[in-house]
């Protein structure tokens, strides 16, 4: 299959790009910064800035689906420059224009656990996303970007699949998000710090996220026009996974609890029994296992400056 993903330099990118790449997928990557983890993805990978709307029209792929990645994807960094909201927008507007004038018929969305907001159920099912509850930009951004995947369906016959991701992690990301954070703190025996003590996520290894991915690739036209929650459906407690990485690692951080930051979920875990049954879908790697790999993966991958 012709395969188009944006954002091929991200962290998601990156890995599904490489399984794609692996089985045999024809696959074009864009990105706005060359992928700098494998060399396979980076010379798939075409640099273009998705906010770029004549730069986006210029371009022109044979694909037969588009997997639109790209994202700011830090929601406390949305909530202190709302702009990038507008950008996942605008990205998401571009995605879907470059579909409908190239002819690709076949769309997939990343959107994100952030989109149900605080709402207090034990396990979010695809049917609980409200406006009212959006709690940050990006939530915004997202809900937003749903909404618009769903117009292009129902106006212009782009059938879609949106994925609801929740707090991936394992490899190939070196930013500030929680897992490499407190991995780069715990290796300096630097102090870490939990905005919220109960919080408590539905931590996703990447390679379940992609697996998840690639099943709604290969069962597209019977999982299509749908939405699915992409996650291990268990809660882990961020207290648990600074105790974790630390007991991993031998160090001597010490763990402050800070006040619960604006726009951030406090508690998320995901019904992912929907992806299940239409998907096939099955996470495979329990939190202890994947944070081990995680540890792991960074200390072997010294070039990425933790």
């Amino acid at each position: 299959m012709k395969i188009l993903v944006t954002g091929s330099s991200g962290t998601i990118g990156t890995r599904l790009c490489e399984k794609l790449l692996a089985r045999g997928d024809t696959v074009t990557g864009f990105d706005w910064l060359p992928n700098k983890w494998n060399k396979d993805v980076r010379n798939i990978t075409t640099l273009l800035d998705m906010r770029d709307e004549e730069a986006v029209k210029a371009m022109h792929v044979d694909a037969d689906m588009l997997i639109h990645l790209a994202a700011n994807a830090r929601v406390y960094e949305l909530v202190e420059h709302p702009d990038r909201a507008r950008d996942n927008f605008l990205t998401t507007f571009n995605a879907l224009e470059f579909a409908r004038a190239n002819n690709i018929k076949r769309f997939m969305f990343a959107s994100s656990r952030e989109s149900y907001g605080n709402t207090g159920v034990d396990k979010y099912t695809e049917d609980l996303v409200r406006v009212h509850n959006c709690e940050s930009p990006y939530t915004a951004s997202k809900v937003g970007g749903e909404a618009l995947v769903e117009a292009y369906r129902r106006c212009y016959g782009i059938d879609q699949i949106t994925f609801r991701f929740s707090n991936v992690y394992g490899m190939y990301d070196n930013s500030v998000r929680v897992v490499p954070l407190f991995i780069r703190l715990a290796r300096k025996n630097e102090p870490m710090t939990i905005f919220g003590k109960d919080k408590c996520l539905d931590f996703t290894y990447i390679d379940d996220t992609v697996s998840g991915i690639i099943a709604g690739i290969d069962k597209f036209e019977t999982a299509k026009n749908d939405t699915y929650n992409l996650a291990t459906g268990e809660g882990q407690t961020i207290i648990k996974l600074a105790e974790d990485i630390k007991k991993i690692t031998g160090s001597s951080s010490i763990v402050n609890l800070g006040a619960s930051r604006t726009g951030e979920v406090i508690r998320y875990v995901a019904d992912i029994s929907k992806a299940r049954k239409k998907l096939g879908y099955e996470p495979k790697t329990s939190f202890d296992e994947g944070i081990q790999k995680a540890v792991e993966w960074y200390l072997t991958n010294t070039f990425i400056n933790i």
